[in-house]
């Protein structure tokens, strides 16, 4: 009886305490909302006034979607209010076409910064560059500008001409770009060979992503004559901006038969998503060889990072973007739509991609271009060994087929060996693919091995 009574004191006791505790966050609350309503007041305040008072006649539906949008940026480059017309086009980017430049910006230090030029755009055959600032379009400056704002500067009828002004590091000299708008149709994979190794070139995560790289790696197999005859597979994510998450899972998925792909973290844990693989790998335990640059952001980055990860490719190139944050676009009356920053992108280990990237297994930078008169200097160094000298003997010691095979071999080399001069990055890529067919698999190197 006397430990049933203490015990009800006790807890009376601790009742009091809990109270008192929660008493006064309780407090706070009630002047934090009374802060809220007041700050509610004065926005009405200004936007009545705004309207009554200012120079010219305003629209009413301007300054609130004005309003809105500042409160969304003020969050980060990646939050924004969509208005009815944006929200359509940001559907119909998805499917793969859209009217514009062809290239990915965000916002840094006030300018639109280049995420990457998509392949074969406008934007990419007038020499625009990952990590490019636009500081200016047809000489107005993009200073000060929403990143919104700046975009629809940038927009224009198809045929039209648009001239920005590009400060590209570490140079930082402004020059002039001029550009014909066109509509853009983004072949989301493009699929070939270079030699014995497959080439997937993903350029953009949309609707097609997944579909054409399945299509495209099973064509270039049946045309090589079966997978026996690949020696592994390059997957080129360079100056890829991202796209669907759901594509990027797909895309890993192909070459990964278990394991998380990639999870979500947001505010409330209780948000969180994990994505795993599925059985099935479509390149059936090939090497595989991941290219990644400065404009490989978000989407590239869930798939290079699950794949390095989980050790079922090399990744090439040189460190990625760094954006790893998710937003979900939530539609709102009116038929516009907010997209707003909810969590963060994890790869399988718990790295967070947001601000770090992907950081290579191989440091690769490509090279500048050569100029027309270094590569006519090399055109003109001749080759001189043991055959080009006066009265040298021959090789008569191998047969037709032998010749043939290293012939092959020779014309093989030299179409790398020009590819090096176009892309060195993907040209390392096959070199390390070849080198790594020449080993062989492992269970053959350790027999090798245990037979010497």
């Amino acid at each position: 009886m006397n430990k049933l009574l203490m015990a009800a004191v006790g807890g009376s006791v601790l009742g009091l305490v809990v109270t008192t505790q929660v008493a006064a966050p309780l407090i706070a609350q009630e002047s934090s909302g009374a802060s809220v309503y007041e700050q509610l007041d004065l926005f009405g305040d200004i936007f009545d006034r705004i309207r009554a008072e200012y120079v010219e006649d305003v629209d009413a539906r301007d300054l609130i979607e004005a309003a809105i949008n500042g409160m969304l940026t003020s969050l980060d480059p990646h939050s924004s209010y969509l208005s009815p017309d944006d929200a359509a086009d940001m559907r119909l980017q998805t499917r793969g076409e859209f009217g514009g430049l062809g290239i990915e910006v965000t916002q840094e230090d006030g300018w639109v910064k280049v995420v990457s030029p998509m392949d074969g755009t406008p934007a990419d055959l007038a020499g625009i560059m990952a990590g490019d600032f636009i500081t200016a379009v047809n000489g107005e400056s993009v200073l000060g500008l929403t990143l919104d704002q700046a975009v629809d500067m940038m927009r224009g009828p198809v045929g039209s001409e648009i001239v920005i002004t590009v400060v590209r590091p570490p140079q930082n000299e402004p020059f002039d770009v001029s550009i014909i708008r066109d509509t853009i149709r983004l072949t989301a994979v493009r699929a070939r060979t270079e030699g014995d190794s497959i080439v997937l070139r993903v350029s953009t995560f949309n609707d097609q992503t997944f579909p054409n790289l399945t299509e495209g790696l099973a064509r270039q197999i049946d045309e090589a004559g079966g997978i026996e005859n690949v020696n592994g597979v390059i997957l080129d994510l360079r100056n890829n901006p991202g796209g669907l998450l759901n594509q990027a899972i797909y895309v890993a998925d192909a070459f990964l038969d278990a394991g998380e792909i990639v999870s979500t973290r947001g505010r409330n844990p209780v948000t969180g998503d994990r994505f795993n693989a599925t059985p099935g790998d479509l390149a059936e335990g090939l090497p595989i060889v991941v290219l990644i640059n400065g404009g490989s952001a978000s989407a590239s980055e869930i798939v290079a990072g699950a794949l390095q990860d989980h050790r079922r490719a090399i990744v090439v190139g040189t460190q990625s973007f760094g954006k790893g944050s998710v937003q979900t676009v939530m539609p709102l009356q009116g038929a516009g739509a907010m997209r707003l920053t909810t969590a963060l992108y994890y790869t399988p280990s718990g790295r967070s991609i947001q601000a770090m990237g992907i950081s290579p297994d191989l440091i690769v930078e490509q090279p500048p271009r050569r100029t027309p008169s270094e590569e006519d200097e090399d055109e003109t160094r001749a080759y001189r060994g043991e055959s080009s000298l006066r009265g040298a003997l021959g090789n008569n010691t191998l047969s037709e087929e032998q010749l043939r095979v290293l012939e092959e071999e020779r014309e093989r080399a030299e179409a790398t060996s020009a590819l090096r001069q176009e892309d060195y990055q993907l040209a390392f890529a096959i070199d390390l693919l070849r080198g790594l067919s020449a080993l062989g698999p492992a269970e053959q190197r350790l027999n090798r091995a245990a037979a010497e």
